[in-house]
């Protein structure tokens, strides 16, 4: 064998490596049969490089068997449904008898007709038209300058460049998933089971009054100033299956981002992205929220930037399964009751962006950096005037219902009566829902005159509203309206004959009527 074949076979795998992005998946022990694949792109072919001088065209014919047979193995090896394989023999002389038709039709492995070989022959007499069809196939130009004659030293020095490259490429995209341990992963983990059970003993993780108590993201808490509510419902999650979920896959996406951008990095990522999650929670989802599920997302944001700046090594390890990933978390949040998919959405985009303004462990691109800052804030401050402009929070009336219910669970009635006016003040438009709570709180103060007004308000906007029935039922009741009393007592058992309260009054009604003679 030639040195010249030899330089040839290494400059060639060298270029396959660094230009064309193959990678060694197996080299020979004698060193000179050579397989490379190109993972992130699964319709390229397999290379299959092989430095051997072929005496006769059956010995060529039995090896390109063999190649079909090894490429049937890789083929299943990497799950995919056909497999291309390009096949290059590199000879000093091509063989002594007719080879070319065996060159001339790719040959078929006979078992599933699923793994394809298009053999090469390149030869000292004419490599030209070799290196053209390597550039058909590829899609892509492959050419280099060949000398006439080279050295022993000349090829073995082009083998060791091409080793230690391929050596070093694999090294350095190894490295970019050791820059950090996922230590602050397994603590964040460790905190949401604890604040769990934390909850769970202190009056139960579905419980609204003890998710507000601890941190919950509440909007009529934040109007009052209460900030810190965008960072501590992270910790928070409501019920065992919400806290299972985030659990499982805070470990999946939270060790990959602290692997990749390393511990700090990480921190910065989680929490950014989470109170961004809960900042676009709080523009448009007015109920009660809490979890990590955006902070997870940013995580998630952070590896789609890590994949913008890193796309082949993204694609080869990371992308079609957690492109997957991402797009059924967010077809389900978008199909489920009850999602905080703005949360979502919002940390997705924060973590994108606190990526960016970090950029990668070891690495710098100030002009990107600062473009993602400035975006950051930009971002940040429109959204928090945004949120906390009058016109925004004159919108919010379910958190204002929110905030009354709790306060008339907490029997702050004169506290949730004011809230529930304020809100009747600014509205145009005061909802049944205002109006009736209204009524309650007004019935336990004793203002029984504002609360029967009230409750005729909810009647006028939805005449079937069971429960504004009977209220007024019993204020009738309560100033010996007995007529009254029964017409709305009666309309409430008609609208909802289930409950017993309410066909109870009609009963004790009728009966006092009849017993009075009233009734009569």
């Amino acid at each position: 064998m030639n040195t010249r074949e030899s330089y040839i076979f290494w400059r060639l795998a060298y270029s396959f490596i660094s230009d064309h992005g193959y990678r060694i998946i197996q080299l020979f022990e004698n060193q000179k049969e050579l397989w490379l694949e190109k993972l992130e792109n699964k319709k390229a072919p397999i290379i299959r490089m092989l430095l051997h001088d072929l005496d006769w065209s059956n010995a060529m014919q039995r090896d390109i068997e063999f190649t079909a047979s090894n490429g049937e193995r890789v083929r299943k090896q990497i799950g995919r449904n056909e497999l291309k394989v390009i096949n290059i023999y590199i000879s000093q002389f091509p063989p002594v008898d007719e080879y070319e038709y065996r060159l001339a039709k790719p040959f078929i492995y006979p078992d599933g007709n699923k793994t394809e070989v298009n053999s090469i022959l390149l030869t000292s007499e004419d490599y030209e038209p070799g290196f053209q069809r390597l550039t058909d196939w590829l899609k892509s130009e492959l050419t280099f300058p060949i000398n006439d004659e080279y050295s022993e030293e000349e090829a073995e020095n082009q083998k060791k460049a091409t080793l230690e490259y391929a050596m070093k490429k694999v090294k350095s995209e190894k490295a970019i998933f050791t820059n950090g341990k996922p230590f602050f992963t397994y603590l964040l983990m460790l905190i949401q089971v604890a604040m769990f059970f934390w909850l769970e003993t202190h009056g139960g993780s579905t419980n609204t009054s003890t998710l507000i108590k601890y941190g919950a993201k509440f909007n009529p808490y934040i109007y009052n100033g209460e900030w810190w509510r965008f960072l501590t419902p992270i910790f928070l999650h409501i019920g065992f299956a919400h806290l299972a979920m985030n659990t499982i896959s805070l470990y999946f996406l939270g060790t990959m981002v602290e692997r990749i951008f390393g511990n700090i990095r990480f921190l910065f990522i989680y929490f950014f992205a989470g109170i961004l999650g809960f900042i676009g929670s709080f523009l448009f989802v007015d109920n009660i929220s809490a979890g990590a599920s955006g902070a997870i997302f940013g995580c998630a944001g952070a590896l789609l930037y890590f994949g913008l700046m890193n796309p082949k090594l993204f694609s080869r390890t990371l992308g079609p399964a957690f492109i997957v990933i991402i797009l059924i978390n967010l077809f389900f949040g978008f199909s489920g009751n009850g999602i905080d998919n703005a949360g979502h959405i919002g940390g997705l985009i924060g973590g994108f962006l606190a990526a960016g303004m970090l950029h990668l462990p070891k690495q710098k691109k100030p002009l990107v950096q600062m473009a993602f800052l400035i975006l950051s804030i930009a971002l940040v401050w429109g959204s928090l005037t945004y949120g906390f402009s009058h016109s925004a929070k004159s919108k919010d009336e379910n958190s204002m219902l929110l905030l009354a219910q709790e306060n008339i669970k907490q029997k702050n009635y004169q506290q949730a009566y004011n809230e529930l006016k304020k809100g009747e003040e600014n509205s145009n438009h005061p909802s049944a829902q205002i109006y009736f709570l209204l009524s309650f709180t007004e019935i336990k103060q004793n203002m029984i005159d504002d609360a029967r007004t009230h409750l005729h308000k909810v009647l006028q906007l939805e005449p079937n509203f069971p429960e504004a029935n009977y209220n007024l039922s019993l204020i009738y009741l309560e100033q010996n309206d007995f007529v009254q009393a029964k017409k709305y007592a009666e309309k409430a058992a008609e609208l909802n004959p289930d409950k017993k309260e309410y066909t109870n009054l009609v009963h004790e009604i009728n009966q006092y009527l009849q017993s009075s003679g009233a009734g009569k």
